[in-house]
């Protein structure tokens, strides 16, 4: 049951990880900061997806178009307000999600 919301967490956290190295964040703190962001956001946001588009039947483009917006803001918010030597968090947020939804998406395919 909790294997559907593991693996993309686990993938998500990788991935957003390894964005974040190459953005510039070298600490501890920022790097658990990505990890603890992602553990607030991903979870969530995958059981609505799954609630919005497979019990209530909407379509899946505009139910992943909000969410991801919702996503990018309330990462954004958290790497703005915890951290403050995080450079361009809006930016760092926007960027690392779309990288990591569209790597995600071509694993998708992939398999």
């Amino acid at each position: 049951m909790l294997i559907p919301f593991l693996v993309p967490l686990a993938l998500t956290i990788l991935l957003e990880e390894g964005f974040a190295l190459l953005w510039g964040l070298r600490g501890r703190r920022q790097l658990w900061l990505v990890a603890l962001v992602n553990c607030l956001t991903n979870p969530p946001v995958n059981l609505l997806y799954s609630i919005l588009t497979t019990l209530r039947g909407l379509s899946p483009l505009p139910v992943t178009a909000f969410l991801e917006t919702v996503v990018v803001l309330v990462e954004w918010m958290c790497y703005r307000h915890l951290d403050s030597g995080v450079r361009r968090p809006f930016l760092l947020s926007l960027c690392a999600n779309a990288f990591s939804y569209a790597a995600g998406y071509l694993l998708q395919i992939l398999l």
